[in-house]
């Protein structure tokens, strides 16, 4: 529940961790703990962005979670991304979260406006069979397969796709901040 999730994430994720782990600790963007400011050597969002962006104009989530990664952060650290790929010429209306997918250079503008530099991209989670129409979500493909079960054909067709195209971006935080 996403009301005591602050609480109960810790509890649960402990149980992966042994004596060697990182501390682990949870927040809410927007309300980081002072003393977290500076702490962290990475931060990495996968597969988030497209839902901060879709409901940035409620409640400014994507601007509020870009400024605490940037906050926790040591200087020199840094910042990963992925996230499901747009293509440019897809609309900006398709690549605004809501069917899951973000333009990259959107992902890269958003990032450098809360104070990061871009460093660089791989492509490790590149996947060029996702070639989604402006009616598509990504949510048709493995691992959800959100299509039913009555059309094995297309069950078929989606998991010879694969996962999604993802782009996989590299950001730090300026040494000197």
């Amino acid at each position: 529940m996403q009301s005591t999730w602050v609480a109960d994430w810790p509890v649960g994720a402990a149980e992966w961790r042994d004596e060697d782990s990182a501390t682990l600790a949870a927040f809410n963007f927007g309300s980081m703990p002072e003393s977290m400011a500076g702490s962290a050597d990475a931060v990495i969002f996968a597969r988030v962005l497209h839902n901060l962006a879709r409901f940035e104009s409620d409640g400014g989530f994507l601007t509020k979670a870009l400024a605490d990664a940037y906050a926790v952060l040591k200087p020199g650290c840094v910042f990963g991304v992925v996230q499901h790929h747009a293509r440019d010429e897809m609309s900006d209306e398709f690549a605004d979260g809501s069917h899951g997918y973000l333009k990259k250079a959107f992902v890269i503008a958003a990032a450098e406006q809360a104070g990061f530099e871009f460093v660089g991209e791989s492509d490790v989670n590149a996947n060029p069979k996702d070639q989604p129409g402006e009616d598509d979500i990504v949510w048709r493909l493995p691992p959800s397969l959100r299509i039913g079960d009555e059309n094995a054909e297309l069950r078929a067709e989606l998991e010879a796709v694969g996962e999604s195209n993802r782009m996989t971006l590299k950001f730090r935080k300026p040494p000197e901040s």
